[in-house]
């Protein structure tokens, strides 16, 4: 398949060149998302001022389309090479917070699930190399979701908000999937 390089200012993305139909469904599942809640929880945006509708939508695209970038080689291959990069964006990935808080949903909850998703990417972060890296990550999203759907997220939106963000800092962004 082909690819094409990716500018230096979007290589934390999508890494240093990216097959063009994994870039073309990071787009689509990215702008998705964010319509799709739109369409089916309208009155969760009509009642805020744009400002935060904004940040809610930018950010709620970034998890979405981030959550598969880093399932790519290219995206992958990028942090496996550079940890000290890895480290820097498990340390600001509090996406799930400033959502809930453009959103006016229940903070508390996610908080707790944004310390759980942190500290569970850096315990796989540090199994890399580890042949179980894998085997855990399962069990900290097992967890995690499990925890979610009992005892965090109030509306369907926010769950699909939080378990997206759990699964992208801890499964698909944590784990090195091509073992580099």
């Amino acid at each position: 398949m082909k690819t094409i390089k990716i500018p230096s200012f979007l290589h934390d993305v999508f890494g240093l060149e990216q097959n063009i139909l994994h870039l073309l469904v990071i787009i689509a599942f990215g702008i998705s998302l964010p319509i799709i809640l739109f369409i089916q929880y309208p009155i969760l945006f009509s009642s805020l001022p744009l400002w935060k509708s904004i940040i809610a939508i930018l950010l709620i695209t970034d998890i979405a389309a981030g959550f598969i970038a880093n399932f790519t080689k290219s995206t992958n291959n990028f942090y496996a090479k550079r940890p000290k990069n890895r480290w820097i964006c498990i340390a600001i990935h509090f996406h799930v917070i400033i959502v809930a808080y453009a959103l006016n949903m229940e903070l508390i909850s996610s908080i707790i699930v944004w310390a759980f998703t942190i500290i569970s990417a850096i315990i796989i972060n540090l199994l890399k190399g580890f042949s179980s890296q894998i085997f855990w990550a399962g069990v900290l999203i097992s967890i995690g979701i499990t925890g979610i759907i009992l005892f965090s997220a109030d509306t369907a939106e926010l769950l699909i908000i939080q378990i997206l963000f759990l699964l992208k800092v801890v499964f698909s962004f944590a784990v090195d999937h091509y073992d580099t």
